[in-house]
């Protein structure tokens, strides 16, 4: 079997390049390998919720959550000067080129790239932003979210991307199910941008 995005560890050659995007009207250009998420361009669902969702500002604690080769952990630290930002993938090869772009970025220094297992156990988080994997299959897509979800603080805010065709109604059902009042605050290009809560906060 070939290589998935979520592979550990990609058995494909490391061919470099580079992409450019504009992520809340900054210029950035990324480098991206084989083996990674999208490694051709900003895909089009990170691009419809970074252009759906004002950039946050103050400080706290955020979470790029399946993060490939970094855009939305760059773009966060950039916007949020004050912020701490995690960037977490199972992907070894996206948190190298993550670690790559965030210095390229200027930003390396409150970007830390992390497998999952890496991230103490006691770090809260302000704001989880993601276009989450959801080829990986629905049990362990719920599980990934609920292990993430938990650890949002009491005030905090989780925005998430998801296609309507890979059921993105259905999951803004389930989350809200599951106790994490969601809604759905924008539709473009076959998108759903989804921003989810806790109880507490919704």
């Amino acid at each position: 079997m070939g290589d998935h995005f979520f592979s550990a560890e990609p058995t494909s050659a490391d061919v470099r390049r580079t992409v450019e995007a504009r992520i809340w009207d900054k210029p950035y250009v990324f480098t991206t390998a084989t083996g990674v998420f999208s490694r051709d361009r900003l895909d089009i669902g990170t691009s419809v919720l970074l252009r759906s969702v004002e950039p946050p500002s103050g400080a706290g604690t955020f979470l790029d959550l399946g993060c490939g080769y970094g855009p939305i952990a760059c773009a966060l630290a950039v916007e949020a000067p004050a912020a701490k930002v995690w960037a977490v993938d199972v992907n070894n090869r996206a948190l190298e080129l993550t670690r790559l772009n965030a210095s390229a970025a200027g930003v390396s220094g409150r970007v830390r790239a992390a497998l999952p297992e890496d991230v103490p156990a006691d770090v809260r988080f302000d704001q989880i932003w993601s276009n989450p994997a959801i080829h990986i299959g629905k049990p362990e897509l719920h599980k990934m979210l609920l292990q993430w979800l938990s650890r949002l603080t009491p005030d905090g805010v989780a925005w998430f991307v998801v296609g309507k065709n890979l059921g993105g109604d259905s999951l803004q059902r389930w989350l809200t199910a599951q106790g994490y009042p969601c809604h759905r605050t924008a539709s473009a290009k076959g998108f759903r941008v989804l921003r989810a809560t806790t109880t507490r906060s919704a």
